[in-house]
């Protein structure tokens, strides 16, 4: 049998793989450009190119969240992009067609990934637990670090909103600042750490929930987000703790009937190729009103084959990165085993991966649920 700490640790190696494999191809929009510069499309991990054809990261603010708007800067003498955060990259913000994780190498990981690693730093220092007010302080760390502590050159919205308040001396927990693109599939990234720490020690599902919700309102505070952060706290809930002859199936197509309206069997039966669910039923952007059923939908499609399920994700492009890494939990803890174990040992930080993750994990023993 296996135990459910297991589970959780393939889980989490899996959001890692989901997030650098998709990397190079993140927020490319014509899945056509993936295949023009990656014939066949992506299959294991390449660095970032350096030309981007679908990038408009030189719309986007360095002074705050969304895009450039002068008339709502906040009055700052100075940059957040640069000054603040992302030390040494402001310089590529202001370029055409640049990639938004320029530089990085095949395997690396990006910035939410980073702060999913954060978590488990933050819960291993605090005795095993997760504290909002912990996690703040490694999350101010990890970004404002000089030299940085993570290869990324972009920081989305969120980032960037909560460090503009932070600036205008706002309290750390109270930084949350809403755009248009808070309600994201980024949001849900770095939940899985506290689920599975916080679970397997022995806490309630509706206080673990709570706990993730305040967690997301540090950077993501919208309701509807928050709504769907509950239903995906509570399907890790029942995975992790599932026998290995339940019905995964019927497991994900609850989710998807009850938190996305979806007919999980009928939009299977219906569909032909990924790209008709992912780019026209659903959005490929960022908006969890597109990105959540869309995961459901790669979780279902590819219920055996977990490592099939991140390919596919990434050659459709769009937000891939933050679905790749919310679909590498989902899928993996409907596994038995896991299938992307090759691709996790050729992650950049794996060694370091292996030892957060073993803290987080390793010292848990198998809890009756």
């Amino acid at each position: 049998m296996i135990e459910q700490k297991d589970r959780a640790r393939a889980a989490l190696e899996a959001l890692f793989v989901g997030d650098a494999l998709a990397m190079p191809v993140h927020w490319y929009y014509r899945p056509a450009d993936i295949f023009k510069q990656f014939p066949g499309g992506v299959r294991e991990f390449h660095d970032a190119p350096a030309f981007h054809p679908s990038s408009i990261m030189s719309l986007h603010s360095t002074r705050q969240g969304g895009r450039h708007s002068p008339a709502s800067a906040p009055a700052s003498s100075g940059d957040i992009v640069g000054d603040i955060i992302l030390r040494g990259k402001r310089q590529y913000w202001d370029i055409p067609n640049q990639h938004y994780h320029q530089g990085m190498r095949a395997g690396e990981n990006t910035l939410n990934a980073h702060c999913a690693r954060a978590v488990m730093r933050s819960i291993t220092a605090n005795a095993g637990h997760y504290d909002a007010s912990v996690y703040v302080q490694h999350y101010i760390q990890l970004l404002t670090a000089d030299p940085p502590q993570h290869p990324d050159t972009y920081a989305e919205s969120c980032h960037r909103g909560f460090f503009a308040n932070l600036e205008q001396g706002k309290s750390p927990l109270q930084c949350g600042a809403v755009t248009h693109d808070t309600p994201s599939i980024g949001g849900l990234v770095t939940i899985a750490p506290i689920v599975f720490a916080e679970r397997l020690r022995g806490n309630s599902l509706e206080v673990v929930q709570n706990l993730c919700q305040q967690h997301l309102f540090l950077t993501h505070p919208d309701a509807g987000l928050a709504q769907i952060c509950r239903a995906y706290v509570a399907l890790l809930d029942q995975l992790l703790f599932r026998d290995e002859a339940d019905d995964v199936m019927s497991i994900l197509a609850h989710t998807a009937r009850q938190s996305a309206g979806l007919d999980l069997s009928d939009l299977l039966a219906r569909t032909r190729d990924d790209s008709d669910v992912l780019g026209r039923k659903f959005s490929i952007a960022c908006y969890i009103d597109g990105a959540w059923p869309g995961i459901l939908y790669l979780a279902a499609r590819y219920l055996d084959d977990s490592k099939q399920a991140l390919i596919a994700n990434t050659n459709l492009g769009g937000d891939n990165v933050h679905r790749g890494a919310v679909l590498g939990v989902i899928t993996t803890l409907c596994q038995n085993s896991s299938q992307v174990s090759d691709l996790y040992h050729q992650l950049a930080d794996q060694q370091q991966l292996d030892r957060e993750i073993a803290c987080l994990i390793t010292p848990l023993k198998t809890v009756a649920m």
